[in-house]
C-alpha cells in the first residue's frame, strides 16, 4: 500500500536522528571532559610557576582535625605537582578522631584557590600554604573532615537555591610569657573597651596582625581593644561560608604567630581569667536567594521574612545539640554565665546580647542573625 510505505521511512529518519543526537552528545561530553582536564592541568602548572616566581621553597599542606585544630605537613616545591594531583598520603590514625590503625591511609587534596605566601617568612626560600580536603583511599571525601562536611551542607543549601554569607567577630587574649617562653596568667595590659595607647599596650601587635592578614587576602573592617584587660577583637568582611571557615583557621594562625613575634602569647580560650569577660566568636549569618537577602521582607512588621523566622527557629530547636561543636570544652561553659555578654539563654532578641541569637538593627541586604 502506498500509504504504508512511508512509515518505515519515518522510523528510519527517527532512529537516524536519535543516533545523530547520541553521537553529538557523546562528542560534546568528550570535548567538555577534555576542556576540564586541560583546565586542571593549566591551573596546576600556573600555580607551580607562580610559586617558583615568588621564591617559594616550602609549601604547608593544611587541614583541620575534628576538634578544630589546624594541622599541616610541609613539602618542597619539587613535590607540589604530586600534591596537586592528590597523591600525598598520610597516617590518619595518628590524628585524633580520624581513623583506626587498621584503616589509617588517607590523602590530602589541596585547593589551588587557597594558595598564599606567608608574609612573615623570608622571601628567599619562602613558605606558602594550601588548604586541603581529606579523602579516603577509594576517592571519597572523609566524613570526619570538617571542610568536607561544610561543603556537603552548602551543596544541600544550593539545591534549595540558597547561598550562605557569614561575618565572624573573633576575640582573643594576649598574655605575657615567662623567661622560658611559657604563657603566664598576667594579661599584657589593664585596658578596657575601645581604649587606646598608652593604656592599650597591644596596639602594635594588633596593627601587625592586621597588616599581615591584609597581605594574605583579608579585608579588615575594624580592630580594637575589647572589654576585658588584654582582650582584643579584629573583624573581617563577610563572605561565603567556606571562604570564611578557611579564613578563621588562617586568622588564628596569624594572630598566634604575630603575638609570639612580639613576645606575647595569644589564646582564643573562652574564659582564661575568672571574673572578667570571656572571648567568643560572634557569627553574623544571612541567606541569599537569587542575589537578594532571604531574611529581609519589607512588608513584615519587623521586616524579618518567614525564612528568617524559620532559620531562627531551627537554631533554637537544635541549640543544645550543636553546643557539642561550638562549646566543646569545660572552659566553654565557664564563659556562659550572666553579666558578661555571653549567650546564656536559648532565645532571640533585637538588642539584648544575653540570648543565643541577636538580630542587629540593620535591614535590607544587611539583615542577619548574630
Amino acid at each position: 500500500m502506498p500509504g504504508r510505505a512511508k512509515e518505515p521511512l519515518k522510523a528510519e529518519k527517527f532512529y537516524a536522528s536519535l543516533l545523530g543526537v547520541l553521537f553529538f552528545t557523546r562528542r560534546s561530553l568528550q570535548n567538555i571532559y577534555r576542556k576540564v582536564v586541560v583546565m586542571e592541568i593549566t591551573e596546576k602548572s600556573q600555580l607551580i610557576d607562580k610559586a617558583r616566581n615568588l621564591g617559594v621553597k616550602f609549601i604547608r599542606l593544611q587541614f583541620t582535625d575534628i576538634f578544630g585544630v589546624l594541622k599541616n605537613v610541609a613539602i618542597t616545591i619539587e613535590q607540589l605537582e604530586k600534591a596537586l594531583n592528590g597523591e600525598l598520603m598520610f597516617d590518619g590514625s595518628s590524628i585524633h578522631g580520624f581513623a583506626r590503625i587498621e584503616e589509617s591511609d588517607m590523602y590530602l587534596r589541596p585547593d589551588p584557590k587557597s594558595f598564599v605566601v606567608f608574609p612573615w617568612r623570608p622571601r628567599d626560600g619562602g613558605v606558602a600554604r594550601l588548604i586541603c580536603d581529606v579523602y579516603n583511599p577509594d576517592g571519597t571525601p572523609f566524613e570526619g573532615d570538617p571542610r568536607c562536611a561544610l561543603k556537603k551542607v552548602l551543596a544541600e543549601a544550593a539545591e534549595m537555591g540558597y547561598t550562605m554569607q557569614v561575618g565572624p567577630e573573633l576575640e582573643f587574649f594576649l598574655f605575657h610569657v615567662d623567661q622560658d617562653g611559657n604563657p603566664t596568667l598576667h594579661t599584657h595590659d589593664r585596658a578596657g573597651y575601645f581604649d587606646l595607647t598608652p593604656v592599650d599596650l597591644g596596639e602594635n601587635a594588633r596593627r601587625d596582625m592586621v597588616l599581615i592578614l591584609e597581605q594574605m587576602g583579608f579585608e579588615i573592617e575594624a580592630s580594637h581593644h575589647e572589654v576585658a584587660p588584654g582582650q582584643h577583637e579584629i573583624d573581617f568582611k563577610y563572605s561565603d561560608a567556606l571562604d570564611v571557615a578557611d579564613k578563621i583557621m588562617t586568622f588564628k594562625m596569624v594572630v598566634r604567630t604575630t603575638a609570639q613575634r612580639h613576645g606575647l602569647h595569644a589564646t582564643f580560650m573562652p574564659k582564661p581569667v575568672f571574673g572578667i569577660n570571656g572571648s567568643g566568636m560572634h557569627m553574623n549569618q544571612s541567606l541569599f536567594k537569587d542575589g537578594k537577602n532571604a531574611f529581609y521582607d519589607p512588608s513584615a512588621p519587623d521586616q524579618l521574612s518567614e525564612t528568617a523566622r524559620y532559620y531562627i527557629g531551627g537554631l533554637i530547636k537544635h541549640a543544645r545539640s550543636f553546643t557539642a561543636i561550638t562549646n566543646p570544652t569545660v572552659n566553654s561553659y565557664k564563659r556562659l554565665v550572666p553579666g558578661y555578654e555571653a549567650p546564656v539563654y536559648i532565645a532571640w532578641s533585637g538588642r539584648n546580647r544575653s540570648p543565643l541569637i541577636r538580630i542587629p538593627a540593620k535591614r535590607g541586604s544587611s539583615t542577619r542573625s548574630s
